[in-house]
């Protein structure tokens, strides 16, 4: 394999004309990604599927890289698995049908464990809009609700162990929802004024009695992010996204995954196996005695 790499360089020199510093540049990314297959036990480009591709992505996105990198890396292997279909090395060019965009698609931020534990922690249950704020944290990460399900919950909408969601295109869908949630939405609702028997009212509401939305939830995860020290660049879909990556880290089957999100698509819900691979393969590094 790296000798297919000796050989794309002598191309993009003798071919293409590129300057030094970018045939070096080129060199490197190409080398970082078979350094990648390498510890996948890869040892053809044949083996090489456009999942191995995401995943790289995947690694450089958590280890904090700039954008414009994973880009430039990301521009690299596609010429690179053009190069090697064009010398009949590959029948096909996996990445043909990677464009960027749908690309990072892919590739979602994930908080870890510990990072959800400070946030979920950090809000002020002594205060009305610090228990509301709570709850709604617990909600997001306990459930995998998109934030405009989350908006849209009436008090009715929750029960002791379900939640029953009114998803995309008016699909209505039922979602377990844990006891740590369960009891914080019970101590934010002891905080509201007048009786909870009306049961068609909106559960998240601001001090003021207004609706919450998707602009102020949003705010209130970016802010308390900020006070607890998390740097990654987060939304309230960002639980989203962890709550599916960590239900997969711990064993939960893809498909009541895909039902717990309301996707109608498996390959919705499949972009997750490429962040829990990441995951997986950091914890055999990291942990296994023979490694």
């Amino acid at each position: 394999m790296q000798r297919d790499i000796d050989d794309f360089a002598i191309y993009l020199s003798s071919e293409k004309g590129l300057s030094l510093n970018t045939l070096s540049a080129y060199r490197h990314d190409i080398e970082m990604f078979l350094k990648f297959l390498k510890g996948h036990s890869i040892s053809t480009w044949k083996e090489v599927d456009s999942s191995h591709i995401v995943e790289f992505l995947a690694l450089m996105k958590e280890q904090q890289y700039a954008i414009s990198t994973q880009c430039r890396y990301l521009i690299a292997i596609k010429v690179f698995f053009r190069f090697l279909k064009r010398e009949g090395l590959l029948s096909k060019n996996i990445t043909e049908l990677l464009d960027t965009p749908k690309l990072w698609q892919l590739i979602p931020e994930v908080l870890t464990p510990e990072e959800i534990d400070k946030l979920l922690a950090h809000p002020d249950v002594n205060t009305m809009t610090g228990a509301r704020d709570k709850a709604i944290l617990e909600v997001l990460y306990a459930s995998g609700l998109r934030v405009s399900e989350l908006c849209s919950l009436k008090i009715y909408d929750v029960d002791d162990t379900f939640l029953r969601i009114m998803g995309k295109g008016g699909k209505e869908r039922v979602v377990p929802i844990g006891r740590k949630a369960i009891e914080a939405i019970d101590a934010y609702l002891n905080y509201r004024e007048g009786s909870t028997s009306e049961r068609d009212k909106l559960l998240f509401i601001s001090k003021g009695g207004r609706p919450v939305d998707r602009i102020s939830v949003w705010v209130m995860v970016k802010k308390y992010a900020k006070q607890v020290g998390i740097t990654k660049n987060i939304s309230p879909h960002t639980f989203r996204h962890s709550f599916a990556t960590h239900l997969l880290d711990n064993g939960a089957d893809l498909r009541v995954i895909q039902e717990m999100l309301g996707h109608s698509s498996i390959s919705s819900t499949d972009r997750y196996t490429h962040v829990s691979r990441t995951h997986i393969q950091e914890a055999f590094q990291s942990s296994h005695p023979r490694n």
